[in-house]
């Protein structure tokens, strides 16, 4: 196929492209490279054939209609967006801008185009997105979010994610444009950038800096491996059922406190502290403003109806991810100089 794919130097767009090379398909990467993007993330796939990269900011719809119809792709798979809850709290208009409008936009682009090539069947749209458009669960229950769960979002990321999913959801079924949506639970894994709490911890104990620990810690999160995802996202996109949503999640539920706390043992493990410990560093900080509580993900649809499950468990993830913290100190290094100050 030929695959259109918006943010793919950013975390998770970057792992979809390179899995997504790797099965054959040629793919456009589109990305603004606002400061959380990074080409060598890309550096894997760069100079293959069917690899292409165009610099391109989704708030510009011309810009969109004229790169769409001119790589003419079989589908879209949209991952741009802001992502960062802590930076929507201080300048949520980016937000508002990129999430919501720049969904629009490409909405609109996707079904200009497609309608100029006679409604094809085989094209799809699939808009990535977050648990965090449901709210929060209670500490004191099993329940877990699935695709009929209904949408609290109470940050300013979660509800432009919440509003872009609406628009998705409503250009299918006003223009049978073949949109899918995906939400997803907490992502880890090689080259995230280091706002999020995995790579945030791992660089900072390695650094000798400050661990911080949100509240009391006790916020629950399920983690999902970047791998699996991306092969989530193709399975739907080649499978999946136009107007309907999936949920996509890990089954590993953690404290933060926890998390952080196995991270720092495991640390001392691979790479002894010379002086103290890792746990030395952790240090409770001001809790983040309308901090939801827990995340988790019932993914039953995705098991029973296109037969994916998590490949990847837990334990061998993080412990790959941990050296691939401690082996690349250069891109660590090279990203955290783009590293945005957010202030509470």
């Amino acid at each position: 196929m030929k695959i259109l794919v918006t943010g793919g130097a950013g975390f998770i767009g970057s792992d979809v492209i390179r899995a997504a090379i790797r099965q054959g398909h040629s793919v456009l990467n589109l990305d603004a490279l606002t400061y959380a993007a990074c080409l060598e993330n890309l550096r894997e796939v760069e100079d293959r054939p069917n690899y292409f990269f165009k610099k391109c900011d989704i708030r510009k719809k011309q810009d969109l209609n004229e790169i769409i119809d001119s790589y003419a792709p079989d589908c879209m798979i949209h991952l741009a967006a802001e992502s960062h809850v802590d930076k929507s709290i201080n300048i949520p208009s980016d937000f508002i801008d990129t999430n919501i409008l720049g969904t629009f936009n490409l909405l609109e682009a996707a079904r200009a185009y497609w309608t100029s090539k006679d409604y094809f069947s085989q094209f799809r749209f699939v808009h990535v997105s977050t648990d965090e458009v449901y709210g929060s669960l209670p500490l004191n229950t099993n329940r877990k979010f699935n695709e009929e769960s209904s949408y609290n979002p109470n940050s300013p990321y979660s509800a432009s994610k919440a509003a872009s999913d609406h628009l998705a959801r409503a250009w299918h079924k006003t223009y049978n444009l073949p949109t899918i949506i995906t939400n997803c639970s907490n992502n880890y894994g090689p080259f995230q950038y280091p706002e999020k709490l995995i790579p945030v911890t791992i660089i900072n104990a390695l650094e000798g800096k400050q661990i911080p620990v949100y509240g009391d810690g006790l916020n629950v999160r399920d983690w999902l491996h970047v791998s699996d995802h991306s092969a989530a996202i193709l399975k739907i996109l080649k499978e999946g059922k136009p107007g309907k949503n999936y949920s996509i999640g890990g089954d590993n539920e953690y404290s933060n406190i926890a998390l952080v706390s196995k991270i720092c043992q495991k640390l001392e493990d691979i790479k002894p502290r010379i002086k103290g410990h890792y746990s030395d560093l952790i240090k409770y900080v001001d809790d983040r403003l309308g901090h939801d509580r827990r995340y988790a993900i019932d993914s039953a649809r995705l098991r029973s109806e296109l037969q994916w499950k998590p490949l990847i468990d837990f334990e061998s993830g993080i412990d790959e991810t941990i050296k691939w913290y401690i082996n690349n100190q250069p891109w660590c290094r090279q990203v955290s100089k783009k590293r945005i100050k957010i202030s509470q």
